[in-house]
């Protein structure tokens, strides 16, 4: 499954997965075969930014 092309969307699908499924944004990215730099760039346009204590975009 492509990952969404909105970027809240795509806020939402990520910290879903890194709730429930995996442990670093890292892991997440290469599973899926994502670009994490461009993931880290979309998701800032919209103000959040990768806290790897919490794993999630806050």
């Amino acid at each position: 499954m492509p990952l969404p092309q909105d970027p809240y969307l795509l806020l939402s699908y990520v910290n879903t997965k890194l709730r429930d499924v995996y442990p670093s944004l890292a892991a997440l990215c290469d599973d899926l075969g994502a670009d994490e730099a461009a993931l880290r760039e979309t998701l800032a346009s919209i103000g959040y930014t990768y806290n790897a204590a919490k794993n999630a975009f806050v």
